[in-house]
């Protein structure tokens, strides 16, 4: 089977495509023949060993994916083969089948694509871990989304309108913010323009939000 392969500290110039061993699952894995997969910001630093998980060359980049299942190991329950799946597996995504523990699967309903799914572990699961559990947001609060156009930005507008809170979407040009509206956003900032602090004052009526989103300084 096919596999980008990283064999060497660098940037995506340095990926190779080449044929490697087809995965048989360990007792408590599902093999997925992989239909999407992935990439992230953090695929472009680790792959340079600048992420602070280093795994052991070669591996593929790609930390999450979407597809059906292939193989059974014989400890799992719970899936069957040809079932849509989705996945998060840290890294190997972007191979054509992986081998990944049974834990880290889910059972993918047909009403959601494969393309689709694979983007959902990272950005909407940090997003959910984000203001669920450490900012325990709450329905009627305000919340200031920075990099609102950008992946994890994208979940967090979708998100907090989900969880009942008005959502302030900034971002640095127009067209950024109009696609923010798209996504529910109740109010737009172009940190480009407007100062960031002065802007959020004045939208709040001099009280400022009770949530700042902020993964582009994370």
């Amino acid at each position: 089977m096919k596999a980008i392969i990283s064999k060497q500290p660098g940037p995506p110039e340095t990926l190779v495509l080449e044929d490697v061993d087809e995965p048989k699952p360990a007792p408590s894995e599902v093999v997925v023949a992989i239909e999407s997969a992935a990439l992230n910001f953090f695929d472009t630093l680790i792959i340079e060993d600048k992420y602070q998980y280093k795994p052991d060359r070669p591996f593929s980049p790609g930390a999450e994916f979407a597809g059906t299942v292939e193989a059974l190991g014989e400890d799992v329950s719970g899936f069957e083969i040809g079932q849509r799946v989705m996945a998060y597996s840290g890294w190997n995504a972007c191979r054509e089948k992986l081998a990944v523990d049974a834990s880290k699967v889910i059972a993918l309903p047909d009403s959601i694509s494969s393309d689709a799914a694979a983007g959902l572990t990272v950005t909407y699961g940090t997003t959910i871990h984000g203001l669920r559990d450490r900012a325990v947001l709450k329905p009627g609060e305000t919340l200031a989304v920075l990099g609102a156009a950008g992946g994890v930005g994208q979940a967090a507008v979708e998100i907090g309108k989900a969880m009942g809170a008005r959502v302030i979407a900034c971002a640095s040009s127009e067209e950024k913010l109009a696609f923010c509206r798209e996504l529910g956003a109740d109010d737009t900032l172009n940190y480009s323009e407007v100062s960031l602090k002065d802007g959020l004052k004045e939208m709040t009526g001099g009280k400022g939000v009770d949530v700042v989103y902020d993964p582009v300084g994370a």
